[in-house]
């Protein structure tokens, strides 16, 4: 018997009676597990962020094992834990560790003879220093010690490492708003006509002339806001400040990351993944402030709070 004939032998009542039985079962619950679906993978990438973030900062090359900062001096530097040397690190690393000798930009490091200072686990006696400006910098340990040389504007400084600092266990979260699509906002990019820059102040009491690629518009509140990114369209970077700076978050503006636009040239700032500069954990760092152009003046209630003042 085929579907038609056997649709004839069924009373129409019943013929109704499927029909709602059909519609009941394909629509509606597809519709709403699907919109489900979707606000709990948000979250969960949300969460994935934040675990992310966890781990980078626990991480080898993360901020909380930041140890130290001595800016050098031109001539020779002496370094380690004795009060007689130009640079003292913490207790208990070595009373003489080396010296550090800076004539016109260059460095080169010299280890104690009595003090084993590895480079890529090899002793070394005498090296020349290349600095993180290169991208490869030289890097040397000693027992839980690491320190490189980092360049900032006309000045040289050794930064340090302790990978056994008790803040890489004791650190497992970081105090965040709840997370609230409202602030998923979608932004308009306009790029800069010609090259244009803004001055990007830093907690050294610099301030760096940045170039910007243009300018990212958006709505909150039913209010236009502007941000001006670092980066490139495609790959954009922004440090900013709000109402919630120094109250709730930490006074020194958040960091926020934004990906490239999608098929229909739209940007999205996440503001919920907006996040602490390294100087929130550390007084090691060498962070860029929000400029003038970033201070929006709305309270951002998303993203990370201020942490607990004790990390410094």
């Amino acid at each position: 018997m085929n579907l038609f004939k056997s649709l004839k032998s069924i009373s129409g009542s019943e013929i109704l009676f499927l029909i709602a039985i059909l519609l009941l079962t394909s629509c509606k619950p597809n519709i709403k597990e699907d919109s489900g679906n979707k606000y709990e993978s948000y979250y969960q990438s949300i969460n994935n962020w934040k675990l992310k973030r966890i781990k980078n900062l626990k991480g080898h090359n993360g901020w909380l094992n930041l140890a130290g900062l001595f800016w050098l001096e031109e001539g020779t530097n002496s370094v380690g834990s004795h009060p007689d040397n130009s640079i003292i690190f913490p207790e208990g690393s070595p009373d003489f560790l080396g010296s550090f000798n800076l004539i016109n930009d260059r460095i080169e490091f010299t280890s104690n003879p009595n003090t084993i200072v590895l480079h890529k686990g090899e002793p070394i006696n005498r090296i020349d220093m290349r600095t993180d400006m290169s991208g490869d910098p030289i890097i040397l340990t000693h027992d839980s010690l690491a320190w490189f040389i980092i360049k900032r504007e006309d000045r040289f400084g050794i930064r340090l490492r302790d990978f056994n600092k008790p803040e890489i266990k004791d650190l497992d979260s970081i105090p965040c708003f709840d997370v609230d699509l409202i602030w998923k906002v979608e932004a308009r990019f306009v790029p800069s006509p010609s090259i244009e820059t803004i001055s990007v102040p830093n907690v050294l009491g610099h301030v760096d002339q940045v170039d910007v690629p243009g300018i990212l518009e958006f709505i909150l509140d039913n209010k236009k806001f502007e941000l001006y990114p670092m980066g490139k369209p495609d790959n954009l970077w922004v440090v900013f400040g709000d109402e919630t700076s120094a109250e709730e978050t930490y006074g020194g503006g958040r960091f926020l990351g934004i990906d490239g636009p999608d098929e229909k040239g739209t940007y999205i700032i996440d503001f919920n993944k907006a996040y602490n500069p390294p100087c929130a954990f550390t007084p090691f760092a060498t962070c860029p402030l929000p400029p003038k152009e970033n201070l929006l003046g709305v309270r951002v209630t998303a993203g990370e709070k201020n942490v607990p003042h004790n990390w410094h």
